[in-house]
């Protein structure tokens, strides 16, 4: 008698796939699935689906918002597919539009967690200060030709650096889905019941330099808030117009108040550049 047979589903080895991914947000509605629009999250779905047969919803290590951009997402995804991890990248590259690419596919620990798991993200915004911005440039910096004390903003950028609220760089209206996560006094994760949402985050590292044309803003933190980089940008903008200094800067932070700080810069010039783990 033959004792080969198939496993029952029970039986099924399930994987645990690490992804990096970059992509151009321009066309796409953000990361988050949304019904009836177009996003990087559901069309990598999509694709998974296609090639295995099966129903997942790959988690991102951050949100990015609609026309938000990646140089290097990291997604996981459970899976009970066999394919080899070299196999994947050519099969999704296949299949997902040209705007989406598949970097690296390796196996994770059963408990690795796209988000969840991850330290530290690293997201870049670029401002293009040429006086005309080539037009194949135009969908991946905010154009801005106008006169700024670019000193003033790069003395600056180190007075969010640390552990603060940033309730005023936090977008008034979040998503639920996206920006309530359960987090503890200090901006640590925790669950329902036994900690409160707070916009309490840390960051590490906070800089603005010149980089040719390009005034490029890049910071390190624990984790941001819906649209808190694009907030921290357009407030920085205005202490480069001349309308606000580091005091007034200071001031808006410990406010805890979205109205008082600067307007919400252009979705077109943010990168999350990448996510950082332990190990």
């Amino acid at each position: 008698m033959d004792d080969r047979r198939a496993p029952r589903d029970s039986e099924k080895i399930v994987r645990n796939l690490k992804l990096i991914l970059s992509y151009d947000g321009s066309e796409f509605a953000g990361w988050q699935v949304q019904p009836e629009r177009a996003t990087i999250q559901g069309t990598l779905a999509s694709a998974i689906g296609r090639l295995t047969g099966e129903n997942v919803l790959p988690q991102g290590s951050g949100r990015t918002d609609a026309g938000v951009h990646a140089l290097a997402q990291v997604a996981t995804f459970q899976t009970s597919s066999s394919i080899p991890t070299e196999n994947w990248i050519k099969a999704l590259n296949d299949i997902l539009p040209a705007s989406i690419r598949v970097l690296e596919v390796t196996e994770a620990a059963p408990d690795f967690h796209a988000r969840k798991s991850a330290r530290a993200k690293i997201y870049r915004y670029r401002m293009h200060r040429g006086a005309i911005c080539p037009p194949f440039l135009a969908r991946y910096v905010w154009h801005y030709p106008f006169p700024l004390d670019e000193v003033a903003m790069v003395q600056c950028a180190s007075l969010v650096t640390g552990e603060h609220d940033f309730t005023s760089f936090a977008a008034t209206d979040p998503a639920p889905s996206a920006l309530g996560e359960i987090l503890d006094h200090r901006g640590r994760r925790g669950t329902q019941g036994e900690a409160q949402v707070s916009n309490v985050r840390t960051i590490f590292s906070s800089v603005w330099t010149r980089e040719g044309d390009d005034l490029i803003y890049t910071v390190r933190g624990s984790g941001f808030l819906h649209h808190m980089v694009r907030n921290l940008v357009g407030t920085f903008l205005l202490v480069g117009k001349g309308t606000l200094n580091g005091e007034d800067f200071g001031g808006i932070l410990g406010a805890r108040d979205r109205s008082v700080a600067g307007p919400t810069a252009p979705a077109s010039g943010l990168y999350l550049v990448s996510a950082e783990y332990a190990g």
